[in-house]
């Protein structure tokens, strides 16, 4: 097994050329995600078990996309504050025509978060650590913006969806991933463990993205039944969860 503790993690592309990204597919974003809304939207599901909301909670949504977030959380817990925090312009347009009222912060970076030290209880990032430039200086971010003990939930899939999903691309499109490097789960461990992040919680989830719903369900009962295997990192979305110390 590789050993990732001496590595930097740092990426070959810059900040600004995933904000370009997209900018670029905003305006195809939505409707590409809802030809697989099921295995898109379980991000939401998942998350919505480990973030551990009060109506207390300050919730930062970082990289929030089209804020499909706020439908969920709000639904439940509808006195939280949420900040929706987004490097695209395009998908923050994109999010305020859809849900107009939507607390958002344009970032420029990454590695330098525009927000107060201990600003934030829950800190929810879906899908966003595979596409930053240098992933250490984001969580350490993540990290100095969070109150203590804050809560962390994070997903990104494992090295082992590139395939897969270079797979789907060339057959049905989409709005692709733009730049991005999926990483395996014990090099995102590892990188927790440097940036003083405590790891609670690990699990693979979407064994089978695809195909009817009978299927999907059958892909996750083998999963979770297999869950710390080799099986597990074959599920294409990855959530950890971690508390501040």
């Amino acid at each position: 097994m590789r050993n990732y503790q001496f590595s930097d993690h740092k990426n070959h592309w810059k900040d600004s050329d995933v904000e370009a990204h997209w900018d670029r597919v905003a305006g195809i974003y939505v409707a590409e995600n809802n030809k697989v809304k099921a295995a898109h939207d379980q991000r939401f599901h998942e998350s919505m078990l480990h973030l551990r909301l009060s109506g207390a909670h300050n919730i930062l949504n970082i990289t929030s996309r089209d804020a499909e977030a706020e439908d969920y959380i709000k639904k439940q817990y509808p006195n939280v504050s949420i900040t929706h925090a987004e490097i695209s312009a395009g998908l923050m347009a994109e999010a305020l025509r859809l849900r107009p009222g939507i607390q958002q912060q344009k970032i420029q970076s990454y590695s330098n978060l525009p927000f107060e030290d201990n600003s934030f209880d829950r800190i929810l990032s879906l899908e966003t650590l595979e596409h930053v430039a240098d992933p250490m200086a984001f969580l350490n971010e993540l990290q100095r913006i969070s109150k203590p003990e804050a809560l962390l939930v994070l997903s990104c899939p494992p090295a082992t969806s590139e395939i897969p999903y270079q797979l789907y691309t060339s057959l049905f499109g989409g709005h692709g991933e733009g730049p991005h490097r999926f990483l395996a789960s014990a090099e995102v461990k590892v990188m927790f463990s440097k940036s003083r992040w405590k790891l609670l919680f690990h699990k693979g989830t979407v064994l089978f993205p695809v195909g009817p719903p009978a299927f999907q369900q059958l892909g996750e009962r083998i999963i979770n039944a297999f869950q710390g295997s080799l099986l597990a990192e074959l599920g294409i979305r990855q959530f950890f969860v971690c508390e501040k110390y």
